[in-house]
């Protein structure tokens, strides 16, 4: 006699990210047809029982709403909205969250959900990870979680969550594997074209360097000095003396206004400068590190690594548009 299907809940507020649902399930789906038999039972819950419109403008009519209860349930996901780091807390959703996880063999999240999720209190403690633009917001309203802004999929206990969007399919091939193993879990990633293990980490996607200046006029002026001419000498002393402060005293209101130190932030806008460049695919990455302030690649490689998660070459190769 066969077991009975796995019953896996994702929670989709407004304005959801189709693809946190829609990846996910296509995932589910696949493995039931590499399978042969209906391992999974994928079912979408609304935050009130009415469709949920989603970011692209695509409206879906959900399976139930949180004011349902769900019985048998193996897995609840929370998919992510654009919303949700404004959204008010729904205190209604929170509870039936924390309700139904307690239920449940394993919980989590998938990109800005975590933000939803983690009003449960069942993340607190935990190693969890999300999309690298809220990654920090998380932190901050939530100091007890660990999040590992680099990572696509984070396991710690029951708590599963996953990067941004399409790192809910990665999420699901990770569970589909512990579920069925590993033979099945590379087929559905063949099937379906996505990585069975996704190289390096979400870092390589993101896009810190656009953000706006920081802090007072002088320090925002300078930001843009060094954004626009990363090969120049940017020591804190020559920032310094470009602000007219001291040493020191620059460094402190810096690291004060903009949130990072001053060192941190060069390395940071040198990195998102090579990217770009590697990005053209016209250049080595040699002659890359030379227009970025690099003595060397040597340099180059190991800010690249500690910022984006991959070497330089590696990303040339996956994200260059034009091939030398």
């Amino acid at each position: 006699m066969r077991p009975p299907p796995l019953t896996i809940a994702i929670l989709a507020p407004a304005g959801v990210q189709m693809l946190d649902v829609a990846g996910p399930a296509d995932v589910f789906a696949e493995a039931n047809r590499q399978a042969g038999r209906e391992v999974y039972r994928v079912i979408t819950v609304g935050t009130a029982p009415l469709a949920v419109a989603a970011s692209s403008g695509l409206h879906f009519l959900p399976d139930r709403s949180v004011l349902d209860d769900i019985e048998h349930l193996d897995t609840l996901l929370v998919a992510g909205s654009p919303g949700l780091p404004r959204a008010a807390v729904d205190l209604t959703a929170v509870a039936w969250m924390r309700r139904h996880s307690e239920r449940a063999r394993r919980y989590g999240s998938i990109c800005s959900g975590a933000l939803l999720f983690a009003r449960t209190g069942l993340l607190d403690g935990r190693r969890v990870t999300t999309h690298w633009r809220v990654a920090s917001l998380l932190a901050e309203r939530h100091p007890s979680l660990k999040v590992e802004a680099d990572a696509f999929v984070v396991r710690d206990g029951p708590v599963c969550t996953a990067a941004g969007v399409t790192a809910g399919m990665d999420l699901a091939v990770a569970l589909v594997e512990e579920d069925l193993g590993r033979d099945i879990a590379m087929a559905v990633a063949a099937e379906l074209v996505v990585f069975y293990r996704r190289p390096g980490g979400q870092m390589q996607f993101s896009r810190h360097g656009d953000a706006a200046p920081a802090g007072r006029g002088a320090l925002q002026e300078l930001q843009r000095y060094v954004v626009a001419h990363p090969a120049e000498d940017h020591s804190v002393a020559s920032m310094a003396a470009r602000v007219g402060m001291s040493a020191r005293h620059f460094a402190r209101i810096f690291q004060h206004e903009v949130g990072m130190t001053p060192a941190a932030f060069v390395e940071a806008m040198r990195v998102e400068a090579a990217r770009r460049l590697l990005e053209n695919g016209h250049e080595s990455p040699k002659r890359v590190a030379s227009r970025c302030g690099y003595a060397d690649v040597n340099g180059l490689r190991r800010a690249f690594m500690r910022r984006v998660g991959v070497t330089p070459a590696e990303y040339r190769k996956r994200h260059a548009h034009v091939r030398a």
